[in-house]
C-alpha cells in the first residue's frame, strides 16, 4: 500500500482558473520525490494542498491509508520548509528547533536530546546559541531543516528551499539535503524549477506542466526517455535538439531524411513509423552529447559559436537553418572551424502534431 496517496487531485480558482487538474500519484514512506516544473505549472499548488495550507476543489489525498483533506495543517504530522527559511529572529538556534518539540510537552531532557541530535545531522551543532542574524542563508537554511525533522513528521515537504541561496550554496546545500535524507530516511516532498537539483536529489521526478502531469519516473528516465517533447525541452543543459525529418523507406530500411543529412534508422520504433509515418514529417530528438564530432559524420556544418566549458566545450551550429547546440570534449575547436557531425544512435522520435513520443 502507498504511503501518501493523492488521487483526481483538482485545485480551481475563482470557479474558473483550473490550477491542477486531476493529479494522481502514489509515494512510497521513504522515497524522495521531486515536483519539477516551470513557473505557474501547479506543483507549488499541489505541495499546499497536501499540507492543508491550501483547499482541495475535488479529489482525496490519504496519508498511511487515511484521508487528510480535512484535517487541519497541525493535525496532519506534516513538516514544511520554505524559500524563505521562516526561522523566529528573536530566537537562537536551539529554540528554533525546540520550539514545536516544547509545544508538544516533550520534558527538557528529551528536547536537549533532540535538538542535539538534529543539529548534529544538520550540521548545526556549533551555532546552536547563536541568532539567525548571525548566520549565512545557507545554515539558516539548515536551521530550517532541522527544526523540521525533530519533530519526526509524517512527511516533510519543501517549496523551493535553494531558490534564496547563491549558485555554490545552492550546489553545497543540495547535498546536505541528500545526506540528511539517506540519514534520515523521512519521506519527502521537493518543489523546484531547478531541473538540476530535481535530476541530483530525487529518487523520482513528476513532470508539471500547466496543472497536468507531463511524466514520472526517476531522474534517468526522465532525462534518456522522456514521454514528450516539452520534457526533453526542460530538462538537460543544453536542452536536446529538434529536427524536423521526413519518414522514407529506402531498400527495406527507414532514412530519415532532412534537407542537411539523410539518417539510416535502426531502432525498435521502426514497425510503428512503417505503419503509421511513412511519408510524414516527425521530430528527431538528439542529447547534444549524443551528437559525435569528426567522426563518422552525416554532414559538414560550421561551428559559429564555442563555449568553453573547462572539462568540454558547447558548439552553437546550425543544420539548413535549424540552430543546435553540441556538448564535446574535443577542447581545441574554434569558431568557424568546418567540423563534421553524426548521431552515436542515442535519439528519440516524437509526433510533430502532438509532441509526444514515437513508440
Amino acid at each position: 500500500m502507498s504511503y501518501l496517496k493523492l488521487e483526481n487531485v483538482r485545485k480551481v480558482y475563482n470557479k474558473k482558473v483550473e490550477a491542477v487538474k486531476e493529479f494522481s500519484l502514489e509515494i512510497h514512506k521513504g522515497e524522495f520525490v521531486a515536483f519539477l516544473g516551470p513557473s505557474g505549472c501547479g506543483k507549488t499548488t499541489t505541495l499546499r494542498m497536501i499540507a492543508g495550507l491550501e483547499s482541495v476543489t475535488g479529489g482525496d489525498i490519504t496519508l498511511e491509508g487515511k484521508s487528510i483533506i480535512e484535517l487541519e495543517p497541525k493535525d496532519r504530522g506534516i513538516s514544511m520548509i520554505f524559500q524563505s527559511y521562516a526561522v523566529w529572529p528573536h530566537m537562537t538556534v536551539f529554540d528554533n528547533v525546540a520550539y514545536a518539540l516544547k509545544l508538544q510537552k516533550k520534558s527538557k531532557e528529551e528536547i536537549n536530546q533532540i535538538v542535539n541530535e538534529v543539529a548534529k545531522t544538520a550540521d548545526i551543532t556549533q551555532y546552536l546559541n547563536r541568532y539567525p542574524s548571525q548566520l549565512s542563508g545557507g545554515q539558516r537554511q539548515r536551521v530550517a531543516v532541522a527544526r523540521a525533522i525533530a519533530v519526526k513528521p509524517k512527511l516533510f515537504l519543501m517549496d523551493e528551499p535553494l531558490s534564496n541561496l547563491d549558485a555554490k550554496l545552492r550546489v553545497a546545500m543540495r547535498t546536505d539535503l541528500k545526506r540528511i535524507h539517506q540519514e534520515v530516511k523521512a519521506t519527502s516532498i521537493f518543489v523546484t524549477h531547478d531541473q538540476s537539483e530535481a535530476l541530483s536529489l530525487a529518487d523520482r521526478i513528476v513532470v508539471m506542466n500547466q496543472g497536468v502531469i507531463e511524466q514520472i519516473g526517476s531522474p534517468k528516465e526522465i532525462y534518456h526517455n522522456s514521454e514528450t517533447m516539452f520534457i526533453a525541452k526542460f530538462i538537460g543543459s543544453p536542452p536536446s535538439n529538434f529536427l524536423y525529418v521526413k519518414v522514407v523507406q529506402k531498400n527495406e530500411k527507414i532514412h530519415l531524411v532532412h534537407d542537411g543529412f539523410d539518417y539510416e534508422f535502426i531502432g525498435p520504433e521502426t514497425k510503428t513509423l512503417k505503419e503509421k509515418y511513412m511519408g510524414q514529417t516527425i521530430v528527431l530528438s538528439v542529447r547534444p552529447e549524443n551528437i559525435t564530432v569528426n567522426k563518422d559524420g552525416l554532414m559538414k556544418v560550421i561551428a559559429k559559436i564555442i563555449e568553453p566549458q573547462g572539462s568540454h566545450v558547447i558548439i552553437n551550429t546550425d543544420i539548413h537553418g535549424e540552430e543546435i547546440k553540441i556538448v564535446s570534449d574535443i577542447l581545441e575547436l574554434e569558431s568557424g572551424e568546418e567540423i563534421m557531425l553524426g548521431f552515436n544512435g542515442k535519439v528519440a522520435l516524437f509526433d510533430a502534431e502532438t509532441e509526444k513520443r514515437i513508440r
